[in-house]
């Protein structure tokens, strides 16, 4: 399955690795590793997800009432093995409508996670210590059997951002629209790791719009 390739920091085009250089290179960000995003989402997608996946790919488990699987992406290449994933998921919307949510799982430094938040950088920074140290967390998941918290980040205004840490790794959880982020602060989520067997089917659902542009 040929894949395209993107940058993970803007979704913008890359240079592939040549007779010159063995990296992939962003005009604006320079060498990265590159974003792969599937077309849809299906079980052969999930399987070949699972063999190059480094990081875990977190799944929200069971799916809420309504809720389907929407799309798939990983960072990496056939060196480095997928350094960060993202899972998004489409649903109800807490006050009508429909919401969007793409959980991202990443290393250090790729800026996958800040990309859907629409925030500068790669990582959450130091402002994430100093909430995490002087304010409760904003709303608190299971992942992976552990009671995770996650604080409330700036984000561009069509959306909302949470993000902690799980494993040693940024989980970064970022909704559409803004007011979507209730059902993180009221409802009882838990996320588990899709590179395992999952205790059911998965539901699929229509490509998430936002995976592959995040922005209005």
């Amino acid at each position: 399955m040929s894949i395209p390739a993107s940058c993970p920091r803007c979704g913008g085009e890359l240079r592939a690795p040549g007779l010159m250089s063995s990296d992939w290179r962003c005009e604006r960000h320079g060498v990265v590793l590159p974003l792969r995003l599937p077309g849809h989402a299906d079980t052969d997608v999930l399987k070949m997800l699972r063999g190059v996946a480094k990081v875990p790919m977190w799944v929200p488990w069971p799916l809420p009432a309504g809720w389907t699987i929407t799309g798939f992406g990983w960072v990496g290449d056939e060196r480095s093995g997928g350094r960060a994933t993202a899972v998004a998921c489409t649903g109800p919307a807490p006050f009508g409508g429909a919401a969007d949510i793409v959980l991202v799982a990443e290393e250090l430094g790729i800026g996958l996670g800040a990309h859907y938040a629409g925030v500068v950088g790669t990582d959450p920074g130091p402002a994430l210590a100093e909430a995490a140290r002087t304010t409760s967390a904003h709303a608190k998941l299971k992942v992976g059997g552990h009671p995770t918290p996650l604080w409330s980040v700036n984000s561009a205004d069509d959306r909302c951002a949470y993000v902690g840490e799980a494993g040693g790794l940024w989980l970064w959880a970022v909704l559409w629209p803004a007011e979507a982020g209730y059902l993180l602060a009221a409802d009882d989520v838990e996320l588990v790791d899709g590179r395992e067997r999952l205790p059911g089917e998965l539901v699929y659902g229509a490509p998430s719009p936002y995976l592959a542009k995040p922005s209005k």
